[in-house]
């Protein structure tokens, strides 16, 4: 039975320590170079790729791309990089 509470006690601290929990960051992106139909899906295609990444939606009409991820695993900059890896820079909309 002290074995049970001494799990329990380990599994309680270990998720509710700081920094155990993900913390989703979202963004907008501008990516100009959608012109196409195809390009929505390379685009998205290359950002779900990146480690971290959790949510993705493309607009071609508003040329923008919302990302969700976990800045735990990943980094805007990485996230950018990615669109731009396949031949779409991307710029973070303010």
């Amino acid at each position: 039975m002290r074995a049970l509470v001494l799990i329990f006690a380990f599994v309680f601290a270990l998720f509710s320590a700081p920094g155990a929990q993900a913390k989703l960051q979202s963004v907008t992106l501008k990516v100009p170079g959608m012109t196409c139909p195809s390009c929505p899906f390379i685009v998205k295609k290359s950002l779900t790729r990146v480690d971290g990444v959790k949510s993705v939606k493309i607009s071609l009409e508003k040329l923008t791309a919302w990302v969700e991820f976990d800045d735990a695993k990943t980094t805007l900059a990485k996230v950018m990089a990615s669109t731009g890896n396949v031949g779409y820079p991307s710029e973070l909309i303010k």
